[in-house]
């Protein structure tokens, strides 16, 4: 017969092992990187009818934005009066450039207006980043274009039309050090009318960096913009229509 390993004999040695054992799963725990969750999707829930702009085609706005993480947690975050979220959808866009998404939404005052705001998942909540100052007015409302580098100078920029229909004024902030600057604005610019139930325009990148597509304010003219280091600087495409708006957008 083939000779067997001896049989080891028995030491007292099983609690301290143990205790060893959890010693290392306990070490090893904490040099295990925590992953931070990021959201991946986001919608708004909640219909209320306190703020009857309808600029958006009906007078429901919504109270709650509700945010998916990449864990599948649903985060929620509620709004009393006098505030509403008067929006088409949340944006999952980087504003604070380390490659995780923020989400950008539109929330209206009673009396003072629209404001673009900025929301963060921190620590495993819903908070509040950043924000635009309000409009000031009732019933005024704004409609965002993009988010990017637009100058090439490292921060995020986020670009949106302030009243559409009304100021028609593209404005430029910039998102740095946990607060929102106005860095640029424009007169000239659309990208919505009353009614619908969308937005047009955007960014493109066709060559060193994106540029904002938008029609003019009275809608006749295709219009490119880039964020320079004078301000704004602009030339059109003729004549507007949704077909050469989408070929601009294309790089065509």
């Amino acid at each position: 017969m083939p000779a067997r390993a001896p049989r080891v004999p028995w030491r007292p040695w099983r609690a301290p092992a143990r205790g060893a054992w959890m010693a290392l799963c306990l070490w090893l725990a904490g040099l295990t990187p925590v992953v931070a969750q990021e959201a991946v999707a986001a919608r708004y829930e909640g219909e209320v009818t306190r703020y009857p702009h309808g600029v958006l085609g009906d007078e429901i706005e919504y109270d709650t934005l509700a945010v998916t993480l990449s864990d599948g947690r649903m985060l929620r975050r509620r709004w009393q009066a006098p505030l509403v979220f008067e929006d088409l959808a949340p944006r999952l866009w980087d504003v604070t450039g380390d490659g995780v998404p923020e989400v950008v939404t539109v929330e209206s005052h009673a009396d003072r207006g629209a404001r673009l705001a900025i929301w963060e998942v921190r620590q495993g909540d819903l908070q509040p980043l950043a924000a635009t100052p309000f409009i000031g007015q009732r019933f005024r409302w704004l409609a965002p274009v993009g988010a990017a580098d637009l100058d090439g100078d490292g921060a995020i920029e986020i670009a949106y039309v302030d009243r559409p229909h009304l100021a028609k004024t593209l404005r430029i902030w910039r998102y740095q050090n946990g607060t929102l600057t106005q860095v640029a604005a424009a007169e000239g610019f659309s990208n919505h009318r009353i009614g619908w139930d969308y937005t047009v325009g955007g960014l493109r990148v066709c060559g060193e960096g994106p540029e904002i597509v938008l029609p003019s304010g009275d809608w006749r003219h295709v219009m490119v913009v880039d964020l320079a280091a004078g301000g704004l600087e602009r030339y059109a495409r003729d004549p507007y229509s949704p077909e050469m708006l989408t070929a601009v957008m294309e790089c065509r």
